[in-house]
């Protein structure tokens, strides 16, 4: 399935599909063998932080998470997505897992 273009978007839409598009380039030196983002803003519309950031949850299954534990993993995503952590980006859930990994219930 592909995305529409930005301009066949609503503006609230067009600048979500931006963002996702920002976080995409950001992780792409990560080598993920699934990449999934959602952006689920609008289910937090009316919370104090929807004001001034998206909400994301992102899924990235990853090599380069093999070996690491929770805390490094989501260092690894923070790192990348720092700048747009800084003001763009209110909240993000995360499900890291290296190959073969199960997530957690």
């Amino acid at each position: 399935m592909t995305e529409p273009a930005p301009q066949e978007l609503a503006h609230g839409e067009s600048a979500a599909h931006e963002l996702t598009t920002q976080i995409r380039a950001c992780l792409r030196d990560l080598p993920a063998l699934e990449l999934e983002i959602e952006d689920q803003s609008a289910a937090h519309a009316g919370h104090a932080g929807a004001r001034t950031g998206a909400h994301f949850r992102l899924r990235v299954v990853s090599p380069a998470f093999a070996g690491l534990g929770r805390l490094q993993r989501h260092r690894l995503i923070y790192e990348r997505l720092a700048t747009l952590m800084a003001g763009r980006i209110h909240a993000l859930t995360m499900s890291l897992l290296a190959p073969g990994e199960t997530p957690p219930l």
